[in-house]
């Protein structure tokens, strides 16, 4: 409660000292339980300290703001108070970050992290293989229906291991899902492929993932819409490619994999360079990235397609990570526990 109060106290006074802070719950908490406070919520990137010693100013960070899900989508989409055009100065505030995750949330990613390679090490190659086609059938299908995709997981192994369609289905939803397959491949083969971050190469995956399903390959040049926000992506070709170069900058220069993988996921889909299959790609790329740095890849196997679609509609509208980056935790952790 009292970190809470502190935090609402910033949000409302942003720029504020730690001495405008002490004095606002003078009655209530000691200089040291402030001083405390700050320092934990500037760790969980709550709030964001800039200056030096008694200049220092404390600001909230709406990217790792707490975010009351069933609250916020409690209100209509026309009621939802939402930053409605793409936020140009996003991409070049994340450089402030060190990382995207708290240093908890950074112990328990290395810890399963140390376990896949433990695991990893103790397979034989046809035993990799096979895993990984586990993960594969597993990923393709997940984000294949997050996208509307109506095949079942075992109709999705038939399909991608023996080539069998399942009856009542659209030829699209077969192909959408062998394209995953494609794509997948093509990155296991070559796995140094996306290990630095250009546009051509996400070009290329998503060239691989929308082939012969009638989607546009290049850069949009047209307006794109989203259903079920407000939230309207750039429609200029010049700025779209521009936002994508930052992006690749920004990945590139991270040290952390997680932060690389993370920021490919939401950015991506963000940015919305594609007229379809942004999302997709961007599953894909960040696996990519992952693979690449010998880390776990993930399928997002037990996500749940809504909750995955309001975790990225909180960050097209409010810019906050914070129910996505749980998802990617969670999902990590699933695929360490349950491949290789």
């Amino acid at each position: 409660m009292k970190k809470r109060a502190v935090l609402d106290f910033i949000i409302q006074h942003p720029g504020c000292s730690s001495k405008q802070i002490s004095e606002a719950f003078a009655a209530e908490m000691s200089l040291s339980t402030i001083k405390r406070i700050l320092s934990e919520l500037v760790g969980n990137n709550y709030v964001v300290a800039e200056g030096k010693a008694r200049a220092t100013r404390y600001s909230a960070s709406p990217l790792f703001l707490p975010v009351n899900l069933d609250e916020y989508y409690s209100k209509e989409v026309d009621e939802r108070q939402v930053q409605e055009g793409f936020n140009f100065g996003l991409i070049p505030a994340l450089h402030r970050y060190s990382s995207l995750f708290t240093s908890d949330e950074m112990s328990e990613l290395n810890r399963l992290q140390s376990l896949f390679v433990e695991h990893f090490s103790q397979l034989n190659d046809i035993q990799r293989h096979k895993e990984m086609e586990r993960l594969g059938i597993d990923l393709s299908w997940k984000s294949s229906q997050i996208e509307g995709n109506t095949y079942s997981l075992l109709e999705t192994e038939r399909l991608l291991k023996e080539r069998q369609t399942a009856q009542g289905k659209t030829k699209e939803e077969a192909i959408m899902l062998l394209n995953h397959k494609e794509a997948l491949d093509f990155i296991v083969a070559n796995p140094d492929y996306l290990e630095t971050l250009s546009i051509s190469h996400i070009e290329d995956i998503h060239s691989l993932l929308i082939r012969d399903l009638g989607i546009d390959r290049n850069i949009r040049t047209r307006r794109v819409g989203i259903t079920g926000t407000n939230y309207r992506p750039i429609e200029n070709e010049f700025q779209i490619r521009e936002a994508l170069q930052q992006t690749c900058d920004l990945v590139n220069s991270c040290n952390n994999v997680f932060d690389k993988a993370l920021l490919v996921l939401v950015l991506l889909s963000y940015i919305q360079p594609f007229n379809d299959g942004n999302k997709r790609a961007a599953r894909i790329i960040s696996n990519a990235i992952l693979i690449a740095n010998n880390y776990c890849p993930i399928s997002f196997r037990t996500v749940d397609s809504i909750d995955y679609k309001k975790a990225m509609l909180l960050f097209y509208e409010q810019n906050n990570i914070s129910a996505f980056k749980r998802i990617f935790i969670e999902q990590f952790r699933f695929a360490v526990k349950t491949y290789f």
